[in-house]
């Protein structure tokens, strides 16, 4: 049983986000070129699902306007990104800039947009997408993966962007 006390009265789902805030998590470029042209958004709700066969998922909201853009493209690149990512997740988080501006970036010929000096590269396709409330859950196959074990990767928690201690 719980001792803390919240004297501050708050909505349920306020109270709710500042309880999973205190969960660390990466942070998740998913990005595509649709018409020649990368569109993207930063997640931070990414989950491995399945190695055989190779499932991931990701969850986005259901007031996104930039999932809809990127929902049928043939692959998306998940890109898994590195500590001195901040400035560019902020971009990929914001409705009213240009996302990709200074951005280092390349696309596979099939369409995947992979950020560069990311943890984790992941070529997707969509397999499926579930209800999840305010959320639509978007389950991905893995198609081909890279990883630089070398990159320290971009963790979010409190609200806040914050590093890992490393030796």
């Amino acid at each position: 049983m719980s001792t803390a006390t919240n004297l501050e009265t708050v909505p349920p789902e306020v109270a709710l986000r500042r309880a999973f805030s205190l969960f660390p998590t990466g942070v998740v470029a998913v990005c595509g070129l649709v018409e020649d042209r990368p569109v993207g958004l930063a997640v931070n709700s990414f989950i491995s699902v399945s190695l055989d066969p190779p499932l991931v998922a990701v969850s986005v909201a259901r007031t996104s306007n930039t999932w809809p853009v990127l929902a049928d493209s043939a692959q998306l690149g998940l890109s898994v990104l590195g500590a001195n990512h901040e400035t560019l997740c902020r971009k990929l988080a914001s409705r009213n800039t240009d996302r990709f501006e200074d951005a280092e970036w390349h696309a596979t010929d099939d369409g995947a947009v992979l950020m560069h000096g990311a943890a984790l590269w992941l070529e997707c396709k969509v397999s499926a997408t579930v209800d999840g409330g305010d959320h639509e859950i978007i389950l991905l196959e893995v198609l081909n993966s890279d990883v630089f074990p070398e990159i320290t990767p971009l963790v979010f928690h409190q609200s806040q962007f914050r590093g890992l201690l490393t030796e």
